[in-house]
This record gives structure tokens, sequence and C-alpha cells, in this order.
């Protein structure tokens, strides 16, 4: 791999694994269902306006608006606002991919492979353990861990979305399905978080809080997925597809890092089985498959 591919890697990893760093400093100045509209409003515009509409059907740009931008982010959002480590998000946040083989085994009747259950068990095991550790220094809201849980499973159902709409660039698939986000996530704002705390969020709007709506919009998304389309347009899946195994590795050294969020030892036990039980599931599913699967936070 050329070393300017090697650095772009690199990019994407640092930059994905912090986002979760990011989304913390975020919710804490910002009500997270306005952050969330904020992020969105910004990675679609003014990029709209120069990036072309995707080559695919409108129902997919709405059903993975609605799912990898929408579903996504309001739980995951939520989750870290309610108390979820950053890191530790991160990690669960992974479960997109077993609950991907879920979904696509459910509606496009795909074979269920043994590694696949067998990775599928391992992260179980490992989130059980996360969670039978949660009494150590960093502490694991259930409310919080569900949260994520559901983000993972709304991810998953954007990764059907776009198998099922076939070979698409991700760029003008991100720009596109950041237009439906904004208006949802602006009503739930209004309706949970309130008027009042919308203008004064915004009117008061602290520098650590535009850094934040400028990191997750421009550098999270924008930036990090384009680097890593051309990862995958120039090199085998399955040469990239790993890296992204080192994300929640990033996340968790960040927050350890940035928050002060200190593992217990039976939690760093099992995050360790949870990477194990991704890298099984990575390592023997097909090339097709891998490359759906977008990666981001």
């Amino acid at each position: 791999m050329p070393l300017k591919d090697i650095l772009a890697a690199l990019v994407v990893i640092v930059v994905w694994g912090a986002n979760f760093v990011v989304i913390k400093v975020g919710v804490d100045e910002i009500p997270p269902m306005l952050l969330g509209a904020l992020r969105f409003l910004f990675v679609a515009f003014p990029a709209v306006f120069f990036v072309p509409r995707p080559a695919v059907h409108w129902r997919y740009v709405v059903g993975y608006g609605l799912t990898i931008c929408l579903g996504q982010f309001v739980f995951l959002f939520l989750a870290i606002y309610l108390g979820m480590p950053a890191g530790l998000a991160s990690l669960v946040l992974q479960a997109q991919a077993f609950f991907t083989v879920a979904i696509a085994a459910l509606v496009l009747r795909e074979a269920v492979r043994p590694h696949h259950v067998l990775g599928i068990g391992l992260a179980a095991a490992g989130l059980a353990l996360l969670d039978l550790g949660a009494g150590g220094e960093t502490a694991v809201p259930l409310a919080g861990f569900l949260l994520t849980l559901a983000a993972a499973f709304s991810w998953a159902s954007g990764n059907v979305v776009l198998k099922c709409a076939g070979p698409v660039r991700m760029l003008p698939m991100v720009v596109w399905g950041a237009l439906l986000p904004p208006l949802p996530f602006l009503l739930l704002s209004a309706v949970f978080e309130g008027p009042d705390r919308i203008v004064d969020s915004l009117i008061h709007i602290s520098w650590r809080a535009v850094g934040a709506v400028a990191y997750l919009s421009g550098i999270a998304t924008l930036i990090g997925y384009v680097l890593w389309g051309r990862l995958l347009a120039r090199h085998p899946v399955a040469r990239i597809a790993p890296l992204s195994l080192l994300i929640p590795v990033v996340g968790l050294l960040c927050a350890d890092w940035f928050l002060g969020e200190r593992l217990g030892p039976l939690q760093w036990v099992g995050g360790l089985v949870v990477l194990i039980g991704l890298a099984v599931n990575l390592f023997g599913a097909g090339p097709l498959r891998a490359k759906r699967r977008p990666l981001g936070g």
C-alpha cells in the first residue's frame, strides 16, 4: 500500500475513533437532538449544491437518511448524553456488524455461516462482561447501553438498505441522505428539549460547541467517508476492512486520555472479547458484504 494511502487509513481510524469523544463534548455543550440537527445541516449544506445526486432510486436515499443518519445518531447522541462512556460507545456500536448479518439473513435470505454464529456469541459474551464490569471506575448506565445497541441496529438496517441499493458512491449518498435528518432532529429537540433551550444554546454557543459541530459534520462525516471510499476503491476490501477494528481501540484510548474514563479489568476483558468476535465475523465474511458495510460515528 502506498505511503499516502497508509496515512489516509490512519487519518480515518483516528478521526472516527476520536469522534466519540467529540460527541461527548458536543452533548455537554448542546442538547443532543439540536446537536444532531446542526451536524447534518452542515453535512448537507452547502455540499448538496456541488455534489451530484446519488445514482440510485430515491427510496434508498431516504432509507439511508432514516437509518444511518437519523436513527443511528438519535440513539447514539442520547445514549452519550445520558452517560454512556464515549470509549465504550465506540466499541458497543460495532455490534452493527452482527445486526447486519442477522437482518440480511431475515430480509435478504442470506446464509448465516458458522463464523457468524461464533462471532456473535463471542461479542455477546464480551458485552455481558462489559455490563458485569460496570461497577468499576467507569459506570455503564443501562439506558445508555441499550440506546447504543439501538444505534447499532439502526446502522445495520442502513447497511442492508445500501446493499439493496447496489453499487453507490458514498459521498453523494452521505450528502443527500443528510438532507432528511435536520427537520426531524429539530422537531425532537423542540418537543423534548424545548424552544427556550434551543434558542439559549444557539445564542450562547461556545467555541467548544462550534468546534464539535465542525468536527462531526466536516471531518468525521465528509472527510472520513471520502478517504474511506477512496481506500476501498484502490485496494482489496480484505486489506482495508479489518482496519475498522482499530476504531474502538482509538475510541477507548481517547476517552481514557481526554475524558478520564477509566475501565475496570473486567471491562477491558469484555472489550477484548468483543474485538475478537468482530475479527472472527470480519475475516470470515465475503468481500461483497465487507464492501457494503459503511463506517462512522
